[in-house]
């Protein structure tokens, strides 16, 4: 076993040993599952399916941790949380269900962890590079130097000053307010948000 997994061991077992079950709960859930997390979705491999299993995980292992007797490591016990997890939701039962899952804080760690996760993070580059694919060269370039390069409107306006001829503020600041709205309808079309 490696070191730092000893070191989460022992810092979960110290917390469940002074009677801090959800500080032992939220350690283990923020430290195990990002693991957990690439686990189901390499097994599920159906985003909603995985979602669901993993909210199942982190309210099992919060749930369960004050039962984790050590016969392996928490890492090892963490993982079979998760395959049980998998199975349940790959259940037909599962998938009939009507009622919607209890939201409690491992339910609200899991959806961070899963919304934050270089995949999910990648999938966002991806979709954002396919809409501005879409722009003019002109909005993709006022929308990289405001929001990418971050520069005042001021500066802005004489970067993209025609012949030489100021742009004004002004004017530049309702071309970008138009270049949002135009933005959040090619979103909403592409189903990248409500």
């Amino acid at each position: 076993m490696e070191a730092p997994q000893q070191d989460l061991d022992a810092r979960v077992r110290r917390l469940l040993a002074d009677g801090d079950v959800a500080a032992a709960s939220e350690l283990a859930v923020r430290e195990l599952g990002p693991v957990a997390l690439r686990f189901v979705r390499s097994a599920v491999r159906d985003e909603e399916l995985a979602a669901d299993a993993f909210s199942e995980f982190a309210e099992d292992l919060w749930m369960g941790l004050p039962a984790f007797r050590g016969d392996s490591s928490l890492r090892t016990w963490a993982f079979r949380v998760a395959w049980n997890a998998i199975l349940r939701v790959r259940n037909d039962a599962w998938q009939r269900r009507r009622t919607p899952l209890s939201r409690g804080r491992a339910s609200e760690l899991a959806e961070q962890l899963r919304t934050r996760t270089p995949v999910v993070l990648e999938r966002q580059a991806r979709a954002l590079a396919a809409l501005r694919s879409k722009l003019t060269v002109e909005e993709q370039s006022l929308l990289a130097l405001r929001v990418d390069q971050g520069l005042p409107w001021a500066e802005v306006a004489e970067v993209i000053a025609a012949d030489g001829k100021p742009v004004q503020v002004d004017a530049l600041m309702k071309r970008f307010q138009r270049l949002k709205e135009r933005i959040a309808l090619l979103a909403r079309e592409d189903g990248l948000v409500e």
